[in-house]
């Protein structure tokens, strides 16, 4: 559950080290975003080499959420981290990095992210 002003973790090598939410895409009244849902934010921290910058709007896709997520099963999932990963633009929906770090959810490759959820160590 990630609403405007939160703090991500970046899970891919962009350059950019952690992320200030500042919309969650999906209608003008949406509060939060769950697992593999669109944001738009802020590079707060980023390295010097990498091909994002500090200060700069970037869109980016929730892989992984601290709050418990409940799928159609019935199970839940949940994450010890708020991660995203830094894509190009919404309809491409092609990663900036080359790899990715840590699990995902399976939910990013159901909502159409096939490319991010193959490039990832572990989906769960």
């Amino acid at each position: 559950m990630i609403q405007h002003r939160s703090i991500l973790t970046v899970a891919d090598n962009s350059g950019a080290k952690s992320l200030l939410v500042i919309q969650v895409f999906g209608g003008s009244k949406r509060k939060f975003g769950f697992i593999g849902d669109v944001l738009n934010c802020v590079v707060k921290d980023a390295n010097s080499t990498g091909t994002v910058k500090d200060s700069q709007i970037v869109k980016a896709i929730l892989v992984r959420s601290r709050k418990e997520y409940r799928r159609d099963d019935g199970s839940y999932i949940r994450f010890s981290d708020n991660a995203a990963v830094v894509i190009d633009n919404a309809k491409d929906k092609n990663p900036v990095g080359t790899r990715i770090f840590g699990p995902i959810a399976r939910e990013v490759k159901e909502k159409g992210f096939a490319k991010i959820a193959s490039m990832a160590s572990e989906v769960i």
